[in-house]
C-alpha cells in the first residue's frame, strides 16, 4: 500500500548521510485496518497504545477517532470513521478511499496486539533519540548554574517518564483522558474488597476516612518523639507488601491489583534495626527480647517461620543517612524501574538534606525544597509517599498536648505541599510519667485514668486534600510497638447480664 506522505529520495550522488527515524508505516496501515475491520481489535492494543506513538500525524487522527466512536459504543467502520476526518487525503486519494483500502488490506485480530507493540516500541525508539539529542545538545552548551549532576537527574527523569509513562514530552493532555482516568480510579475502587481507591494500610478506620493511601499524594506523618510514628509506618508498609498482588496488562507490563512493593528510605536507624521491628511485631516478640536472645524454642521457631513469610514479602529498604533529596529521587526511580514501586516511606523528613547551596544556607528554605520535590516525586512515580516528620518542643508546654499544624517544624512548606497530615498521639506515654503517690485519692483517679487510655492510639487528620479531617482510635502493644484495628463496643456481641 502506498505511503500517505512520500518520502523524497535523493539520488546516490548528491546524498548525505542521514538516517530515517525508526518507524512502520505498514504496522500502522495494517493494525488499523484491523480495527475498522472488527473493533475487538482496538481493544487489544488502547491499553498501551495511544495516538502520539503513531509516526504518520493521519494516522494518529484515524486512531483517535476511532477510538472515540468505539468508546462511545458505536461501530467504527470506514463509513462512520469518514464524517468525522478530513475529506482529502492527497490530491489523488480521498479520506474515503484510503479508509476503504486500509479495511480491504487488513490484518487479523489476532496479530493486533504484535503489531500495535511494534508501532509502541518504534515511538519509545523515536523518543530516545530525541533524548539523547537533547542530552548531546546540553553537554556542550551547558549554562554556569546548569551542574552535571543536575544534568544526569534531569536526563534519568525524562528516561523514566518515556519508560513509564511511554511518554516522553509531557505537557496537556486533553480532558476526555482526564476523565477517563478517574473513571478507571472509580471502577477499581468499587470491584476492590472494602471499595478503596488508594492502598489499604490494614487499619479499617483510617482507610475509611482516607479511602486509603491515594496515589501521587504527599502524607506527612508527624509526631514527638516515643509516640510510635516509625512503628506506624513499618505497620503500614510491611501490610502494603504483604497484600501484594498483581496481573499481567495486554503489552507485558505486570499491574499491582492489591498490595504493592514499597520502598523505605530509612534516614535514622539501620536495615537491621528496622528488620528487627517488623520482626517483632509480626512474631509477636518484643524486640529487646530478639536482640538479646532472651526466648524460648516455640518462639525461635515463631521467629523463623515469620522470617521466612518476610523475606518473601517485596519490602526494600535503603538506610544510607544524610543523603539528599534529590540522591533519594534518583533511588526512588531506578527502584520503581527495577523493581517496581506502589508506596514509599521517608523516615524522616528533618534528616533529608537540599541539594542546592543556596537552600543549605537557610534551613526553611532547604525544607521548602525538600517539601516541593517529595510532592514532586509522589506525582512523577504516581505513588503516595509517607514523609515522617519530627514536631516542635511547643507540644510539651501545652496542658492539651494534643498535636496541631502549627506544631510541625518549619511548619509553612511542610503544611502547604502536604496533602495529607496524620498525627500520632498517645495519652498514655503522658499520663505514664503524671503518676501520683501511691495509695492517695489522686493515685486511684490517675489508675483509673490508665485503664481507659492503656493501650491506645490515636490518629489525627489534621489535613486532607480530598476527605474529611477528623480522629481515628487504635490500638497499640508497647512491647511489639505494633498498632491495630481497636475492638470498639459498638462491634462487640452483647453481653449476657
Amino acid at each position: 500500500m502506498a505511503e500517505p506522505t512520500n518520502v523524497h529520495r535523493l539520488r546516490p550522488e548528491d546524498e548525505k548521510p542521514f538516517r530515517l527515524a525508526p518507524q512502520n508505516i505498514e504496522a500502522e496501515q495494517a493494525l488499523l485496518g484491523a480495527v475498522l475491520v472488527n473493533n475487538e481489535a482496538f481493544y487489544r492494543v488502547s491499553d498501551f497504545l495511544m495516538p502520539e506513538h503513531f509516526y504518520e500525524p493521519v494516522h494518529r487522527t484515524i486512531y483517535e477517532v476511532l477510538g472515540k466512536i468505539i468508546r462511545a459504543g458505536k461501530t467504527a467502520t470506514p463509513i462512520t470513521a469518514k464524517t468525522y476526518l478530513p475529506d482529502q487525503l492527497t490530491p489523488e486519494m480521498t479520506m474515503s478511499q484510503y479508509l476503504a483500502r486500509l479495511a480491504a488490506e487488513a490484518t487479523t485480530v489476532i496479530n493486533a496486539a504484535d503489531y500495535g507493540q511494534s508501532i509502541y516500541d518504534l515511538a519509545i525508539r523515536r523518543n530516545l533519540i530525541l533524548i539523547g539529542e537533547e542530552m548531546v545538545q546540553v553537554a556542550y552548551d551547558s549554562a554556569v548554574e546548569a551542574t552535571a549532576e543536575k544534568q544526569i537527574e534531569e536526563a534519568e527523569k525524562s528516561l523514566f517518564d518515556l519508560a513509564e509513562k511511554g511518554r516522553y514530552d509531557g505537557g496537556f493532555q486533553s480532558f476526555s483522558q482526564a476523565l477517563t482516568e478517574a473513571i478507571r480510579m472509580a471502577s477499581e475502587a468499587y470491584g476492590r474488597d472494602g471499595s478503596l481507591s488508594g492502598l489499604a494500610t490494614g487499619l479499617t478506620d483510617l482507610d475509611k476516612l482516607m479511602g486509603g493511601l491515594q496515589r501521587s499524594d504527599l502524607i506527612i506523618l508527624a509526631a514527638r518523639p516515643a509516640m510510635g510514628k516509625t512503628s506506624l509506618a513499618t505497620n503500614i508498609a510491611f501490610h502494603v507488601a504483604r497484600t501484594y498482588k498483581s496481573e499481567v496488562q495486554a503489552d507485558g507490563h505486570m499491574k499491582t491489583v492489591d498490595g504493592g512493593h514499597v520502598g523505605f528510605f530509612s534516614l535514622e536507624m539501620s536495615s537491621e534495626q528496622l528488620a528487627t521491628r517488623i520482626l517483632a511485631e509480626q512474631a509477636e516478640i518484643s524486640s529487646s527480647d530478639i536482640r538479646r536472645g532472651n526466648i524460648h524454642e516455640s518462639q525461635f521457631n515463631r521467629l523463623v517461620d515469620t522470617s521466612n513469610l518476610m523475606a518473601q514479602v517485596p519490602l526494600y529498604i535503603d538506610d544510607t543517612g544524610g543523603i539528599s533529596v534529590a540522591q533519594l529521587a534518583a533511588r526512588a526511580r531506578r527502584l520503581k524501574r527495577q523493581k517496581g514501586l506502589d508506596l514509599l516511606i521517608v523516615d524522616y523528613l528533618q534528616l533529608l538534606t537540599g541539594s542546592s547551596k543556596k537552600a543549605s544556607e537557610n534551613r526553611v528554605q532547604e525544607l521548602t525544597e525538600i517539601t516541593t520535590t517529595l510532592k514532586a516525586l509522589a506525582k512523577e512515580l504516581n505513588v503516595p509517599i509517607i514523609a515522617l516528620s519530627q514536631l516542635s518542643r511547643a507540644v510539651e508546654n501545652r496542658d492539651d498536648k494534643h498535636p496541631q499544624l502549627a506544631d510541625l517544624r518549619e511548619s509553612g512548606s511542610i503544611e502547604q505541599d502536604a496533602d495529607v497530615v496524620l498525627f500520632v498521639y498517645r495519652e498514655e506515654y503522658y499520663l505514664k510519667n503524671k503518676e501520683p503517690k501511691e495509695g492517695t485519692p489522686d493515685h486511684l483517679a490517675w489508675q483509673s485514668e490508665m485503664e481507659q487510655v492503656h493501650g491506645r492510639a490515636e490518629v489525627i487528620i489534621g489535613k486532607q486534600r480530598h476527605g474529611p479531617t477528623g480522629t481515628v482510635q487504635l490500638s497499640f502493644e508497647a512491647q511489639y510497638t505494633r498498632f491495630g484495628n481497636l475492638a470498639r463496643a459498638d462491634y462487640l456481641p452483647e453481653r449476657m447480664e
